[in-house]
């Protein structure tokens, strides 16, 4: 069984090797919702799952992968909110992932270039966005 096969039947406790425990008490829906999708084996992620997941920066190093590889199949996928919500959450990791991680950044500018702008669906996801990203990629 090749690694990767190894990383997609394993949550991110497993994989980060943290256990948050069970959310507080008082905890928001989303707090509960992120606790139990820590839990939850990479493979059986939705693309809700995963847009909810790095929208809080949870995980970032082995979603990202996965959030792309949904990206190249369809740029604008969408979880619960709109087209391209996935693709928005994931402009949003860190830069420090993509510098860090030049063949993810490879892909996600593969997956930008494969947007056709003059989609109905385009208008959900402003050309601002990207704009802001690539150029915070530059300073």
């Amino acid at each position: 069984m090749s690694r990767r096969t190894d990383r997609s039947a394993q949550s991110l406790e497993q994989l980060e090797n943290s256990d948050w425990g069970d959310p507080p008490a008082d905890a928001t829906r989303l707090i509960e919702t992120v606790h139990r999708l820590r839990r939850k084996p990479l493979a059986l992620l939705t693309v809700e799952d995963l847009r909810l997941l790095l929208g809080q920066q949870v995980g970032v190093p082995f979603l990202v992968p996965r959030a792309l590889a949904m990206l190249e199949q369809d740029p604008l996928c969408e979880g619960d909110f709109y087209p391209g919500d996935l693709l928005e959450a994931t402009l949003r990791a860190p830069l420090s992932h993509w510098r860090a991680r030049p063949d993810h950044l490879e892909r996600l500018e593969r997956v930008l270039a494969s947007i056709d702008t003059t989609t109905e669906d385009f208008d959900s996801l402003p050309r601002e966005r990207i704009d802001a990203f690539r150029e915070k990629l530059r300073a």
